[in-house]
């Protein structure tokens, strides 16, 4: 059983598609930890721009990174859980 903190991210999650492509993945070798604390910065960062966005009508670009943002975040966790499903990965 690894421990957790030697897992790290596949690289399997692909984000931000464009005629049903991917542009963009997650990199490979990322220590889950850290990925997931970036996965959190870039939630926060989203959520602020989410609130500007709400509360001044000619900020509708903020609302559009919020989202882009929102969709790393997303690409992030995800690949984080994909390592932490696989068989064998689990701690406990």
């Amino acid at each position: 059983m690894p421990n957790p903190q030697d897992l790290k991210t596949p690289g399997l999650t692909p984000f931000s598609y464009h005629s049903d492509r991917p542009l963009f993945r997650v990199n490979s070798g990322i220590p889950i930890g850290e990925a997931l604390s970036h996965a959190s910065d870039l939630l926060h960062v989203a959520k602020v721009l989410a609130e500007d966005a709400a509360m001044i009508r000619s900020t509708d670009r903020y609302a559009w990174a919020s989202c882009y943002l929102q969709d790393m975040s997303k690409a992030v966790i995800d690949d984080v859980v994909k390592v932490l499903e696989a068989p064998g990965s689990n701690p406990a």
